[in-house]
């Protein structure tokens, strides 16, 4: 019995030994008292980020203990996901811009950047939303979630390579900024609505239907190692369960990949 001990520690000691380190780290942040449909948001990215980090060989984490968004722990990961939220606390605010500063990667989600000016602190975080973002206040969406055909604007992007002209994205609630991020030099705009598109969205109120415009979805600033995505509202029926995913776009969940491996500064490996 000794000896089968000892021989089976061994093969375990060795199989651990083999496997290949994580080749980077990936911390995603998150809210757990939120509205449902960016809950369900959440779960469905928890779960496509964890299965593409076992196929890939990456590390992934997700907490809603937002006091892990300090310096410490940003120093050993190499990119940060904010999924439908963002810090509040002063000092976690300070150590996630010095993270960026540093050479950090970033993520980040639908509601991660929606704010209303003028307002009271803790909302308002002129650095985040108006230097880094570009994109100021919120102003408008769209409802209820539904599909769009998504436009390439940045074709020679290294996280685009690939892709179509256009593609259809999942359902999702669309926003609408209050700046121009065409106007921005600091912002490349990587995806925006196409005007196949319009109308889009269901209403019931008038606004809430886009037919004519320009919205960009997917953006990144030149001068960060980061990507800001629109996506990440399901859409919920009566009884309050979803009754759409936003991973059900093959060619989404590809961006999202290819967008991942660029922040992380990693080649991508085969699919």
């Amino acid at each position: 019995m000794l000896v089968l001990l000892v021989g089976v520690c061994t093969a375990l000691a060795v199989a651990a030994a083999e496997e290949p380190a994580p080749t980077f780290r990936v911390a995603a942040f998150y809210a757990d008292k939120v509205e449902e449909a960016h809950l369900s948001f959440v779960r469905e990215a928890n779960r496509w980020f964890g299965d593409l980090a076992l196929r890939d060989g990456f590390r992934y984490e997700a907490t809603a203990d937002w006091t892990r968004l300090e310096p410490g722990f940003l120093a050993q990961c190499q990119v940060v996901l904010f999924v439908d939220a963002r810090p509040e606390a002063p000092a976690q605010r300070e150590a996630f811009r010095r993270y960026m500063e540093g050479g950090g990667g970033w993520m980040g989600f639908h509601f991660a950047a929606f704010a209303l000016t003028p307002s009271d602190f803790p909302q308002d975080w002129d650095w985040y939303h108006d230097e880094f973002l570009g994109s100021g206040s919120y102003r408008s969406n769209t409802w209820r979630p539904t599909s769009a055909v998504l436009r390439v604007e940045a074709p020679r992007h290294p996280a685009l390579r690939g892709f179509p002209a256009t593609f259809v994205a999942a359902p999702n609630e669309w926003y609408r900024w209050e700046k121009d991020l065409r106007q921005n030099p600091a912002i490349e705009i990587l995806l925006a609505i196409d005007p196949a598109s319009f109308p889009l969205g269901t209403g019931p109120k008038p606004h809430e239907i886009w037919h004519e415009g320009y919205y960009p979805v997917v953006w990144t600033n030149r001068s960060y190692r980061m990507v800001y995505l629109n996506m990440g509202h399901d859409d919920l029926g009566d009884d309050g369960r979803p009754v759409s995913s936003s991973f059900s776009s093959a060619e989404q969940n590809r961006l999202l990949r290819q967008l991942l491996y660029w922040v992380a500064g990693r080649e991508l490996p085969p699919s």
